[in-house]
């Protein structure tokens, strides 16, 4: 619902990335995994601008000094890095000429960079003559030599676009545009930075001067003038002002360093919900289409787990389990006293792992792949492909588990379909759109899962891996008073039997990881209160089966345990953290839902 056509240019969402934020390119690739839909190269002048002062970061007022406008590599290493961008995004350039520059220096400097800019890969042109130092005379001067320029050296399609810092002369831009020699402008690109001397501030305060340019611009200029703003834009209603008073397309700069890589969605989200508010919702799918086999899934996972617990509890091992090793119950407490104990914790660890899987299985089926929300399905599916793969896991040592060979060929189909006919729709709930305390806090939260769900993958990775190598760490050994040639010696097949229950229980802890981590990620909604609930009770489980079996069977290692005990931290703290958010719903100031509309499918 975020695709737009600016000028020509295909875009899938209206938010860019200002080149001011990563003049060195080299965080681009990531930044297009975040919900941009351009991103920005500029200032570029000629020759590369270097400057060694430093940046002053005002974080109390959320404002950036930049000591030098200019400073950039120059117009052949940003071609040079155009041409390997290693993303898909649309990539425009800023044109300036050298600071000091005179007139006729200008529109030669111009020329050059369109020469060069028009082979490569760049989707559209900004031309920058008013910052800096030059006077309106000198601005004007080279205005009046670019349709000659244009006419001259931009021989490709790529659209032009006149930028202007936000303090300029509103009723000189308005008369610029109205000239008949203007039109080949595209559309105007009001920047983010207001001049501060030699420097510029980046910051709040020019997203007023915006409003002002952007209204004036709408009333007085050509209604097809596709406007690129973005100044002092560091909450999601700052956009929605924005695209309300007439904006195409919105820049981020300082509320991308202020409210964090998470903005950009943000402002997609509040963008797709004034789209979507007022429309009918469709009609919920029936149980059985999709979601109903996922929350059926969950159940049995649900119910997986508490049976394997009440046998790992109480027998520990399976009649299956007894006929590979050749040993009785009595016998394998001869081979090791506490062998039993390490066996059963294994098992109860893996059973209250299947029993937060289930949990977060069934509530996000419940809730979010029944309303088709993109970010739950790739949860699932990706956790679910981990979960069913650490399956073969279990013939690293050579056994296969009857039962949960069983299990897992039940639960597949189910997966396979609650995966089929599955359409991403739109979030029709209120979003967030302001940063404030309550906001703040939660990201603390969120921080806290995102940590949580790292370190619960690196754990279970560690531990399938382990079990399908040395089985056991020093900790285990010490605690049973063994070696692995003691057990090997008393019963060959013994190592083996641990050594599934280890890869299982590393697979699930895995997958548990996985769906943790993308609710923890792409997930965390103001006013979702179920997704609180979700964190709660699907976590719940795992800890105690963790925390309870260790200290039943007397296995307290301080090393041992000491990374469970900072991922229960993790997790406490996450969801105090995230209470108030998750359950207090978003405040809103709803915006003319027309203009929003209009705008986005220019």
């Amino acid at each position: 619902m975020l695709e737009c056509n600016a000028a020509g240019i295909a875009l899938d969402t209206p938010i860019g990335i200002s080149g001011g934020v990563d003049g060195q390119g080299i965080a681009h690739k990531a930044f297009a995994q975040l919900g941009f839909g351009f991103i920005e190269h500029g200032p570029v002048t000629v020759k590369p601008i270097t400057d060694s002062a430093p940046i002053e970061n005002d974080y109390e007022h959320e404002t950036i000094r930049y000591p030098s406008y200019y400073e950039n590599e120059g117009v052949e290493r940003i071609i040079e890095r155009m041409a390997m961008p290693q993303h898909a995004l649309p990539q425009m350039v800023r044109m300036t000429p050298l600071p000091g520059a005179s007139p006729e220096q200008a529109l030669h400097e111009l020329g050059f960079m369109l020469k060069r800019f028009n082979l490569s890969e760049a989707a559209g042109l900004y031309v920058d003559v008013f910052c800096g130092n030059r006077s309106w005379e000198e601005s004007f001067t080279i205005i009046e030599g670019l349709p000659a320029l244009v006419t001259a050296y931009h021989h490709s399609q790529t659209p032009l676009f006149l930028y202007v810092p936000p303090e300029y002369s509103n009723e000189k831009l308005i008369y610029l545009l109205n000239l008949p020699q203007s039109a080949f402008w595209s559309g105007v690109v009001i920047g983010e930075a207001i001049h501060d001397g030699e420097g510029m501030l980046v910051g709040r305060d020019s997203k007023a001067l915006s409003l002002q340019k952007i209204t004036q611009i709408r009333n007085h200029c050509n209604p097809s003038l596709i406007i690129k703003a973005g100044g002092g834009v560091h909450e999601p209603m700052d956009a929605l002002e924005l695209w309300e008073a007439g904006a195409n397309l919105i820049m981020l700069h300082s509320g991308l360093v202020y409210a964090g890589p998470g903005l950009p969605k943000r402002i997609n989200d509040a963008i797709i919900y004034e789209q979507v508010r007022q429309t009918p919702a469709s009609k919920p799918p029936s149980f059985w289409k999709h979601w109903g086999w996922m929350f059926l899934l969950g159940l049995g996972m649900i119910i997986g787990g508490i049976l394997s617990w009440i046998i790992a509890a109480t027998s520990v091992l399976l009649p299956y389990d007894l006929d590979f090793i050749g040993l009785s119950i009595e016998e394998i407490s001869h081979v090791n006293h506490r062998l039993l104990h390490f066996m059963s914790h294994d098992r109860i660890t893996l059973a209250g792992t299947m029993i937060s899987i289930g949990i977060l299985y069934a509530q996000l089926a419940r809730y979010g792949l029944k309303c088709s929300l993109h970010w739950t399905k790739t949860a699932l599916m990706t956790s679910g492909i981990a979960g069913f793969l650490s399956f073969f896991l279990y013939w690293g040592y050579g056994y296969f588990d009857p039962l949960h060979a069983l299990a897992a060929a039940l639960l597949f189909p189910m997966f396979i379909l609650s995966m089929r006919k599955n359409p991403d729709l739109p979030n029709r709930k209120p979003v967030n759109v302001h940063n404030d305390r309550v906001w703040r806090i939660a990201m603390w939260g969120q921080l806290c899962f995102v940590v949580l769900g790292f370190a619960l993958a690196i754990g279970g990775i560690t531990i399938a891996v382990k079990g399908v190598t040395d089985v056991f760490v020093t900790q285990d050994l010490a605690y049973m008073h063994t070696t692995n040639a003691q057990l090997n010696e008393a019963n060959p097949k013994l190592i083996p039997l641990i050594a599934h229950d280890r890869a299982g229980f590393g697979g699930a802890l895995l997958c548990d990881a996985i769906a943790i981590l993308i609710i923890a990620l792409w997930g965390i909604g103001q006013g979702e209160r179920w997704l609180w609930w979700t964190l709660l009770l699907g976590g719940a489980p795992g800890f105690y089966a963790g925390f309870s079996v260790h200290f039943g069977i007397g296995y307290t290692d301080f090393w041992h345990l000491l990374p469970a005990v900072f991922a229960l931290l993790l997790y406490v703290c996450g969801i105090i953290l995230l209470y108030p958010y998750l359950m207090l719903k978003p405040r809103h100031s709803f915006l003319n839902m027309e203009v929003i509309t209009t705008n986005a499918s220019d």
